[in-house]
């Protein structure tokens, strides 16, 4: 879950190496003497930017869940820089199948006891487990906090690290949340978050060329062709347009401004 809101945090940037754009291959002097064969036009699906308009006004009010307890709600915006990270990754691991509520709640209650590395180190796992109940698995989510939290003190200084690649070796971080901490502590957009909204919303769209079974596959194949300016925004968009109108079960497609353009819609 996301929302707009990196103010406090230093501003860095460096992008994930292993992303490869397709379509920024260079057109050098061999394509201006005609000596080699044009490119081909890459695939976009149909639509899509009208979709994406029609999704950005259905989103204009900023209301969903997301908006107001999403986890660039969750962090202390005047703690140091370093603990923002840091509660910047514990939020994003306590959201992993939790609705935005519950965690802010959790969050709200581990701020109140002093919320840093060294003090969920300090912390049994017994008081961790009841402080963030009940959010989704939250038995190992109490042990992948505690042993991401030793790796953060231990070979980071107490900070967390600044590529994807590093944090997805932390226990119980996963892309998702890799890309959403690259975004929110580090400001460095490094990929598209793709969590089940964004997954189930993009497949239903047909925003992807043929249909993807995990969220993995999804963003392989929205970052071969969305425009990277648009990166740091979908997640945004994309979830609480899930929240309110695209649900899992009984989209509200009579209440979608996409309803005449969405090849998923229940029309009526």
């Amino acid at each position: 879950s996301r929302v707009h809101s990196t103010a406090g945090i230093p501003r860095r940037s460096r992008r994930r190496k292993s992303i490869a754009i397709a379509y920024e291959s260079a057109q050098g002097d061999g394509a201006e003497q005609g000596t080699s064969e044009p490119q081909r036009p890459r695939w976009e699906p149909r639509d899509w930017r009208q979709q994406l308009e029609r999704i950005q006004e259905m989103r204009r009010n900023r209301d969903a869940p997301v908006d107001e307890m999403g986890v660039e709600k969750c962090y202390d915006s005047s703690a140091p820089p370093q603990v923002m990270r840091y509660q910047v990754l514990l939020s994003l691991m306590l959201s992993s199948q939790t609705k935005d509520q519950v965690t802010s709640a959790a969050m709200l209650r581990l701020r109140q006891h002093g919320l840093t590395v060294d003090s969920i180190l300090q912390m049994d796992d017994a008081t961790l487990g009841r402080i963030i109940y009940p959010v989704g698995f939250w038995r190992n989510k109490v042990k992948y906090i505690k042993q991401t939290t030793a790796i953060l003190k231990q070979k980071y200084g107490g900070d967390i690290p600044r590529t994807v690649e590093e944090l997805v070796q932390l226990p119980g971080v996963g892309p998702k949340m890799a890309h959403l901490a690259m975004n929110i502590a580090w400001d460095s957009v490094s990929g598209i978050a793709v969590d089940t909204h964004v997954h189930r919303i993009t497949n239903r769209l047909k925003w992807v060329k043929k249909e993807t079974r995990y969220p993995e596959e999804t963003r392989v194949a929205l970052e071969d062709w969305l425009p990277r300016d648009l990166w740091r925004e979908i997640n945004w968009l994309l979830v609480g347009f899930g929240q309110q109108t695209c649900l899992p079960v009984n989209p509200r497609c009579n209440e979608c401004l996409n309803q005449d353009i969405c090849p998923a819609a229940k029309r009526r």
